[in-house]
């Protein structure tokens, strides 16, 4: 789908009926309550920052040499292709996984931490201390405390955000889910949009949106990646069955950014590469870090149109990350951009 078309597209968006509203003259837009509707929020709202982003571009010809090499096979990667993570094939699982995307932020001020560590060192906890994420006792953690839980000796990035979203999940699972995670996915009815819209009106911090040129902006990472990660840890059955699992977009971080313009999809200006080849940080909420984040989720989208008209086939958003991520994790020449956030 050309640049032009999602130009006029995102024109009509911006007035039109489609699920959300404009606020007075303040270009914000809010989404209506309980519509199944975030995903294409996400969707909208990355095209028509691409179509007027100026930091980072889409190559279409990078694009379709992308599509081109998986027309016959789309590469496959086992979500726990890693062996890092916990997994009982029941609720202890769920409430893990929660947890863990709880958490699922920032580790790059620390280069000596990643999101391996976080993952088995939660898993440790859990297999020494079934009670360990009981609800009760995850609004009680210190700082301290949990880096004592994850083995580490240095105070964690953003440790005290960590800390407050671990309050946080505890609270609302105790006032609304009986203390379990696994409730709150049975009450989504195997819909992915439904638990994304469950997880970010009951978990502030699972709201990730931001303004880019007085509009708002949606990406909703971590509220996904934990759908994702259900969906991917019990193979698409129990707790991770769910009807709508193709809504779900690419999980806009740090690392897939990077590895789309190692490929030739994302063009960055001049100004922008420089900034990231020197390691300088990239503020929250500035015109560059939307526009990485934004163009990352458009790309990926045009990518799966890409490869179903070439082949017929249907890729899943969530693949595709999970491939560009799972590569990038493995590629420690990567450059990436450094953001201080609790989104991603």
């Amino acid at each position: 789908m050309s640049t032009e078309i999602y130009m006029d597209w995102t024109v009509n968006f911006r007035w039109c009926d489609f699920g959300l509203h404009r606020l007075g003259d303040s270009g914000i837009f809010k989404s209506r309550q309980n519509t199944g509707q975030e995903m294409e929020e996400v969707r909208v709202t990355a095209a028509w920052v691409s179509s007027c982003s100026s930091h980072v571009t889409l190559d279409y010809s990078g694009i379709e040499k992308v599509a081109e090499s998986m027309r016959e096979s789309i590469p496959k990667v086992d979500w726990d292709f890693e062996g890092i993570h916990y997994f009982d094939n029941g609720p202890l699982t769920v409430q893990y996984l929660l947890v863990l995307d709880a958490m699922n932020f920032c580790f790059w001020p620390d280069e000596d931490l990643n999101y391996d560590d976080f993952a088995k060192g939660l898993r440790e906890a859990l297999q020494n201390d079934k009670s360990a994420f009981d609800a009760d006792r995850l609004q009680k953690y210190t700082g301290l405390e949990l880096r004592r839980m994850l083995k580490w000796t240095k105070p964690l990035p953003l440790e005290n955000e960590r800390v407050r979203l671990l309050h946080e999940v505890g609270l609302e699972l105790e006032r609304s889910f009986d203390g379990k995670a696994s409730k709150l996915v049975e009450s989504c009815e195997k819909s992915a949009l439904k638990l994304v819209n469950l997880v970010t009106s009951h978990f502030p911090g699972f709201r990730d949106h931001t303004i880019y040129k007085g509009h708002q902006v949606f990406f909703y990472k971590r509220a996904q990646i934990f759908v994702a990660d259900l969906w991917g840890a019990f193979k698409g059955q129990g707790y991770g069955e769910f009807k709508d699992i193709e809504s779900l977009t690419m999980f806009a971080d740090y690392i897939v950014p990077g590895v789309l313009e190692k490929l030739g999809v994302l063009k960055y200006s001049p100004s922008l590469s420089s900034s990231i080849a020197s390691k300088q940080e990239i503020i929250s909420g500035s015109e560059e870090e939307v526009e990485l984040r934004a163009c990352s989720v458009h790309a990926i989208e045009e990518i799966r149109d890409s490869i179903f008209k070439k082949s017929g086939k249907q890729v899943l958003s969530t693949e595709l990350d999970l491939w560009l991520w799972a590569h990038g994790v493995q590629s420690p020449s990567l450059q990436h951009h450094r953001t201080l956030s609790i989104y991603y």
